[in-house]
């Protein structure tokens, strides 16, 4: 296990700017009765325990979970707090609902934390030979070379270079709900930018894109794609696409205080174009009509146990728990850097590489070979495959930030801090 001393005081200097773009100041800082935690932790890690309480009785937290597999073996799987479930009479958006206890098997909308499932499996489509990243989209999807896009490869999808951000023509929340819609319409579109030139978060958009790529080279949606080859095999309790069966156990976000990404933003703005094309307002999640829709970008449901154990062989160069899911050379390609520098959407400078965000400025790593992506309102997954270390944290009180925040990164320093003890 690989670890810089030097590195790890960075983060804490700098306070993982890239996970704290938004305060979390619109909940309260403290709470008087701490929830019993759930759960275990190997020996050595007790101070993951400790983050994650304090996390409930600082930071506000109301119910969460956080786990960590360490060459394999998971050696943190904590739960607690309280959570609102559909009730037995709730109508099809999910109302009014019943409150209880986040359980061992309660899972949740983690958001953007989904993409990292979508660009898995293109990744294992591309380690396989079937999907080749640098080849034009069209050779799978020839409708999609109108407009000016007959050089655009996934690549550029999976760093968030596409162009393809968002949509001409206006949309409504249950726009979101139409895959086929969506990518018809993304198919005749145009560009926003020159592909390759610059990053701009594909927010929601990246998800359909890589839906229908998968789609196009494997035959299956990329949610059954994802059950059939990665949770399954696994027995990872995450989904793109929520069968029925899961309602009773699935969580209900607690919305910010706004849309996704709107306010201070110029409407003649890419960013504006991107995020307000439709608003989507959190508690749109909590409709079973979009947990049953196959969302890659941002409708994946699980828990951070599951989050973790999807990521666990990547970390573990590509095999873990008897499961392989990509080569030595397949891990790798995750970090073939496609674009470092300002985004257009999110207000940070981004380090891109395939599908998972890369140590850069914004985010310092103790390890070379970590890479990372989170969910609007502070869900998190990190795979740092020179320590064989996957993490994540998954909660319902969503914070301001569009892709984590310093409740995750809290818990993050002080696992590398027990690995380094």
């Amino acid at each position: 296990m690989q670890s810089d001393g030097g590195a790890l005081r960075s983060i804490r200097r700098k306070g993982y700017r890239y996970l704290a773009d938004m305060p979390n100041s619109e909940h309260p800082a403290e709470t008087s009765t701490p929830p019993t935690i759930h759960g275990t932790v190997a020996p050595g890690f007790e101070a993951v325990r400790d983050a994650f309480a304090g996390n409930f009785a600082t930071q506000g937290d109301v119910g969460a979970s956080v786990a960590i597999t360490i060459g394999g073996d998971l050696v943190v799987d904590l739960w607690g707090g309280t959570a609102t479930f559909d009730g037995p009479d709730d109508d099809e958006a999910g109302v009014p609902g019943v409150a209880g206890d986040w359980q061992e098997d309660t899972i949740i909308n983690v958001w953007s934390t989904t993409k990292t499932m979508a660009a898995l499996c293109c990744l294992m489509l591309a380690d396989r030979g079937e999907l080749d990243l640098y080849e034009p989209i069209a050779t799978y999807w020839p409708e999609f070379a109108a407009n000016g896009k007959e050089t655009v490869a996934t690549r550029h999808v999976l760093s968030h270079t596409a162009g393809l951000s968002g949509w001409d023509e206006p949309l409504t929340r249950f726009d979101l709900l139409d895959h086929d819609k969506l990518v018809t319409l993304h198919a005749a579109q145009a560009p926003w930018w020159e592909p390759g030139t610059k990053s701009g978060y594909h927010a929601i958009s990246q998800g359909y894109l890589l839906g229908e790529i998968v789609k196009r080279v494997d035959g299956r949606s990329l949610g059954t794609f994802f059950a059939e080859e990665v949770a399954g095999p696994l027995g990872a309790d995450f989904h793109i696409g929520t069968p029925a069966s899961c309602d009773s156990r699935v969580a209900r976000v607690i919305p910010p205080a706004g849309p996704l990404g709107e306010e201070g933003v110029s409407h003649d703005s890419i960013a504006y174009r991107t995020l307000a094309n439709p608003a989507l307002a959190a508690d749109f999640s909590w409709r079973r009509d979009w947990r049953r829709a196959e969302i890659p970008a941002a409708g994946g449901h699980g828990n951070a146990r599951s989050v973790a154990l999807c990521h666990t062989p990547t970390a573990c160069g590509g095999t873990a728990r008897g499961v392989t899911l990509l080569s030595e050379e397949g891990v790798a390609r995750i970090f073939d850097q496609q674009i470092e520098g300002p985004d257009l959407i999110l207000p940070l400078e981004l380090n891109m590489g395939m599908g998972f965000g890369l140590p850069g400025p914004t985010l310092p790593a103790p390890n070379p070979r970590t890479c990372f992506w989170g969910g609007w309102g502070g869900s998190l997954a990190i795979i740092d495959v020179d320590a064989q270390l996957s993490f994540s944290y998954v909660m319902n009180r969503m914070g301001e930030g569009t892709t984590g925040d310093l409740r995750g990164a809290g818990l993050l320093l002080a696992a590398y801090g027990a690995m380094m003890a």
